[in-house]
C-alpha cells in the first residue's frame, strides 16, 4: 500500500485482532516528532473525505509505520531488528 509520494502509512492493529491502516499527509520526519504525543492520547481521529474515525489508542496492540522512523533512538528502541516468519525460522 506504501508509495513514495503519498505520505507515511499507518497500520493500528487492535487487541481484538483487527486492523486498519491509513496514509497521513506528513513525511515520516515529522510523524516521528509528534509520534510518542499521539500513542499518549485516549483517542485519534482520522478525518477522511467520507468519514471520521475514532481510534482508542488504550486498544491497540500494535502499531507499524512505513517508511521506518529511524530516527527513534533510545532505550527500547532496536535497530536492524529483523521479523522471523514460519517459512524463515528454521533457515537460519
Amino acid at each position: 500500500m506504501y508509495t513514495d509520494n503519498n505520505g507515511t502509512e499507518i497500520i493500528f492493529h487492535y487487541d481484538n485482532g483487527q486492523a486498519d491502516a491509513f496514509i497521513l499527509p506528513l513525511t515520516p520526519e515529522e510523524l516521528q516528532q509528534q509520534i510518542q504525543l499521539l500513542l499518549d492520547r485516549p483517542w485519534l481521529i482520522f478525518h477522511l473525505f467520507d468519514e471520521t474515525v475514532f481510534i482508542c489508542t488504550a486498544r491497540l496492540v500494535k502499531v507499524e509505520v512505513k517508511p521506518p522512523l529511524t530516527q527513534i533512538k533510545g532505550i527500547g528502541v532496536f535497530a536492524n531488528a529483523e521479523k522471523v516468519t514460519a517459512l524463515s525460522r528454521g533457515s537460519r
